[in-house]
């Protein structure tokens, strides 16, 4: 390295942290930049997003929900580490299910049901909004490209997520008469999943990052990964909180409906 000095974000490194170091500035990432701060999940929680806002985040948020086996499956495709595959597995069928049992993606689409969407309109992503598509196939592109210490380094973003669904839970029952327990039903699932994946990838990261270009490399994938959540939220934001300009063919209340049958 000779007298470079590695950096990130105002820290110079000129040595590699021990794994305890490491751990504390991956979690100083989440708790400068972890999408949690971001004014929209302030107004999702609080209570106050009209029912047409909360619909559009679920919908553009299926988006991401949907990928996530992709990104998994990806990452499996090109690890030659057979512990770390086994180990992954579960992570798409969690999202993916099994036969007789449901996973998250369904969760997700009960939470769109609720909201009274056509789930083929949903499923179709035809209304989400173009940055949460660029966003979300950035992220599965990252995982599908980059070393394998980054691609598991980019999902410790669950190390703050369970923080987020406890407040999302009480927040959103407590102020929406639309929200009931069974459209909540996949945050309260993550709260046990999100810790026991973000531990493994966590002892991943501290025990493979072990040079000064190791451990910038895992904290930039982590960077990367906040600003992917991030850029969702600012797309909604714009599009439907303020100035509220979707973008030409993004979702517009009313669209994609369910169809109510009239009774016999």
């Amino acid at each position: 390295m000779g007298n470079r000095l590695r950096r990130h974000g105002d820290r110079a490194m000129t040595r590699p942290m021990t794994p305890d170091e490491l751990e504390a500035a991956l979690r100083k990432i989440g708790a400068e930049r972890y999408h949690s701060l971001h004014p929209f999940h302030d107004r999702l929680h609080g209570g106050h997003c009209t029912r047409e806002q909360v619909q559009a985040w679920a919908l553009n948020r299926y988006c991401y929900q949907s990928a996530i086996p992709r990104k998994d499956a990806a990452l499996i495709a090109r690890c030659d580490d057979r512990d770390l595959r086994r180990e992954w597995l579960h992570r798409i069928t969690d999202h993916d299910g099994l036969e007789g049992e449901e996973g998250g993606i369904e969760r997700w689409l009960v939470l769109t049901d609720g909201l009274g969407f056509d789930r083929d309109y949903v499923i179709s992503r035809k209304g989400a909004l173009p940055t949460t598509k660029f966003a979300v196939e950035a992220y599965v592109n990252f995982v599908r490209e980059k070393t394998m210490l980054e691609a598991v380094a980019s999902s410790l973003t669950e190390l703050f997520a369970p923080n987020l669904h406890k407040q999302r839970i009480s927040g959103m029952l407590e102020s929406y008469d639309f929200i009931t327990e069974k459209v909540v039903a996949y945050f309260r699932r993550r709260l046990d999943q999100a810790p026991r994946d973000a531990g493994f990838a966590l002892d991943y990261v501290k025990t493979h990052a072990k040079t000064v270009e190791q451990q910038q490399a895992a904290l930039g994938a982590l960077t990367f990964k906040t600003e992917v959540l991030w850029s969702q939220l600012d797309a909604l934001y714009f599009a439907y909180v303020e100035p509220g300009l979707p973008a030409p063919g993004a979702w517009r209340p009313g669209e994609g409906m369910a169809k109510i049958e009239a009774a016999a």
